[in-house]
This record gives C-alpha cells, sequence and structure tokens, in this order.
C-alpha cells in the first residue's frame, strides 16, 4: 500500500515537472534557449493567482484562466524586450540574459511582497476512497489536468496551422522564412504557450504544497530541467516521460532512502545521462559547424 501510495505522489509531482518540462522544450526547440527564467514565470503566476483569490476575493474559475493570460503575456514581453534584441547573438549571451531574468524577477518579487512565505489555499479540497486506500482530490485533479494539457498541446503542434510554423521554424528558420512563416509570430506564440503552461503548474503546485515564496521557481524549474534533459530536450514526449521519472524517482528517494539526498539523486540522474546519454532518452543526436 504504501508503495503504491509513493508511486502516486511520484506521478503526482512528477505531472507537475512535466508541464514545466514542457516550456523548457518547446523554447529550446524553436530558438535554442535553455529559458532559465521559466521557474520565475511559475513563481510570479503563483503570487498573481494568490492575490487574485485572497486579496481580491475573485472566484477560482476566474482567478486561474486571469493567471494563465497574465502568464502567457509575461512570457511574450520578456522574449520580445529581453530576448528578441539577442536572437543573432552567441548563445552564451541568451542563456546569461535568462539568468538576469530569472534574478530579476525573484528580487522584484522579494522588494514587493517581502521574502516572507504565503499560504495559499487548496484550490481542490477533499478526498477520494476506493477500498481502504484513500487519494486526495488534489492529486486526481493534478494529474488529469497534467494529461489533458499534454494531449492539448501534442495536437497543437502536429494538428494545426500554428504547430506545422512552430515545427517547420524548429526544422530550419531561414527556410521557413523563405516560405513565408512569420519568425517573430511563431517564436512569441512559443513562449505565451510555455508560460501558460508554467501557469497552469504553479495553480497545481501550489494547491499540492500550499505555500509560495519568492524562491519556489528556482529548483521546481531546475527538477523540471533534468526532466526535460533526460527526456530529450527540444522533445515533446521527452518532457514528459522525463517528468514522470524524475517525480517517481524523486518520491522513492523520500520514502526509501532519504528526504535529503532526494534533490542529490535528481541532479545526479542529471550528470548520469550527461556522460551516458547527452540527448536524453528520446533526443536526436545533432551534429553543429562551429
Amino acid at each position: 500500500m504504501l508503495t503504491l501510495s509513493q508511486l502516486i505522489n511520484g506521478i503526482q509531482i512528477g505531472s507537475i515537472y512535466a508541464l514545466v518540462a514542457l516550456g523548457y522544450s518547446l523554447v529550446y526547440g524553436i530558438v535554442r534557449l535553455l529559458n532559465f527564467a521559466h521557474g520565475e514565470i511559475i513563481m510570479v503566476g503563483s503570487y498573481f493567482v494568490f492575490y487574485l483569490i485572497s486579496r481580491a476575493g475573485l472566484s477560482p474559475f476566474i482567478a486561474v484562466p486571469l493567471t494563465i493570460v497574465f502568464c502567457a503575456l509575461l512570457g511574450v514581453v520578456i522574449e520580445k524586450l529581453a530576448y528578441k534584441p539577442l536572437r543573432g547573438a552567441a548563445r552564451i549571451s541568451l542563456l546569461i540574459t535568462a539568468i538576469g531574468i530569472s534574478l530579476l524577477l525573484q528580487n522584484l518579487v522579494q522588494l514587493i511582497f517581502t521574502p516572507n512565505p504565503r499560504m495559499f489555499k487548496n484550490l481542490f479540497p477533499g478526498q477520494l476512497s476506493i477500498g481502504e486506500f484513500d487519494i486526495s482530490v488534489v492529486t486526481i485533479v493534478t494529474i488529469a489536468v497534467s494529461v489533458v494539457m499534454m494531449v492539448l498541446l501534442t495536437l497543437l503542434v502536429h494538428k494545426t496551422r500554428m504547430g506545422k510554423s512552430m515545427r517547420a521554424v524548429s526544422e530550419d528558420t531561414e527556410a521557413a522564412q523563405l516560405m513565408g512563416i512569420n519568425i517573430n509570430t511563431t517564436i512569441s506564440f512559443t513562449f505565451a504557450i510555455g508560460s501558460a503552461l508554467a501557469a497552469v503548474a504553479a495553480v497545481l503546485y501550489c494547491s499540492s504544497y500550499s505555500q509560495i515564496n519568492p524562491m519556489m521557481g528556482s529548483m521546481l524549474g531546475l527538477k523540471a530541467f533534468v526532466a526535460a534533459v533526460l527526456g530529450g530536450i527540444g522533445s515533446i514526449p521527452g518532457a514528459v516521460l522525463g517528468g514522470f521519472v524524475i517525480g517517481i524517482v524523486e518520491s522513492f528517494t523520500k520514502a526509501y532512502i532519504s528526504s535529503t539526498l532526494a534533490d542529490a539523486i535528481v541532479f545526479g540522474i542529471l550528470i548520469v545521462v550527461l556522460l551516458i546519454k547527452p540527448a536524453g532518452i528520446l533526443g536526436k543526436n545533432t551534429h553543429e559547424k562551429v
């Protein structure tokens, strides 16, 4: 029974990692950028939905969609102001800029809201009993919503006109532009979708763990990055697979080994993957001229 419980817990947190990893993979697949500010978008989204519900008194049915729209717009603004001017620059410049945006958002939120943690109300209270096994409603909602989001994203990428544009830009930016695809619109749309997924992950994560603070996005973002690398960064199925694997490994480590070693083992997995199969489980090896 304990093993089943830990497996479900692992799938729950793995679902959140998968949603965040999808944002990393989408952006990397299009512009080859490791957007390390992605975790801070989750943090900002958490504070936004918190104040809409706790301070403005809005219903979660209104606050959550507003948070998704806000985070999507925030992602587009960051792309336009910080990344677009450096699109032709060396990748190290983009990486440093992403880290700078991450630190800026962290310190800005600390300045506005103070570093003190805030308690977040569980939007999905209650438990369901299945025989002798109890499972929380928030766990069921987290897994179900994550699966639906992943399916919708897959349909978007493979069945829509914009999805075809995204795949074309990912394959060859210059050829896509010659074929009449608007590169700027496609990239902005990608950032919007990735940030919207981060907003969904923020709501699910806060409902599960009931606390927010300005530093919460750092570790969550890093673990999701490990999940993306494990599955194959740039691969949508890889991000999903990596998220579930990392979540389950973390859950079983906390239950059977040590909760203090959980993060070390997760990042140890990153080192092993980079040594053995740098492209990830479902990633493709690419050769680049320098």
